[in-house]
């Protein structure tokens, strides 16, 4: 296991290796330069048993997200970077490997609802884990923010698109 100084990242390998999925963490130190450019990195390289592999980015959220105006669901902003790099892996890595991000939500507090129907508890913790083709994801993107080159799908959508982690 990869010394992980992200709490969700962890989670995440916790997770894929209680369910014996084999799988690569990729060194997020090194950087792949491939024809003079920087093509940002992802975090797994996961071989589900008898399906596609995915190239993983994971992206962290509390859930529910209590910001300045109230409690938020489904918080799952992405860099247009981050769609971009994945989408660059897949023509490097070609067939037989799908982009993927997996949404690894910490359940904090008393939500309204809990965001998947299988919890994971990793140090004490409780993550929810669900999973979009970054494909998917891009077909429904909207702009959240020009300045910080943020995208984001809403809501009612993305709720569509999500599928649980355990069901992969």
């Amino acid at each position: 296991m990869v010394h992980r100084h992200i709490h969700y990242e962890a989670a995440f390998e916790d997770y894929i290796r209680s369910r014996g999925w084999p799988y690569i963490a990729v060194d997020e130190g090194k950087k792949a330069i491939f024809s003079g450019a920087r093509i940002k990195s992802f975090d797994f390289l996961v071989y589900r048993p008898g399906k596609t592999a995915w190239l993983v980015d994971v992206k962290g959220r509390k859930f529910p997200y209590a910001g300045k105006h109230g409690k938020r669901y489904w918080e799952n902003w992405v860099t247009q970077d981050d769609l971009e790099g994945l989408h660059e892996w897949e023509g490097v890595f070609g067939d037989g490997f799908e982009p993927v991000f997996v949404f690894v939500y910490w359940v904090v507090g008393q939500p309204a609802f809990e965001p998947s129907s299988e919890i994971h508890v990793f140090r004490d913790e409780p993550y929810a884990m669900v999973w979009v083709s970054a494909t998917e994801y891009a077909a429904h993107a909207r702009t959240r923010s020009p300045k910080w080159g943020t995208l984001t799908v809403p809501t009612d959508e993305f709720r569509k698109l999500i599928r649980p982690i355990h069901e992969a």
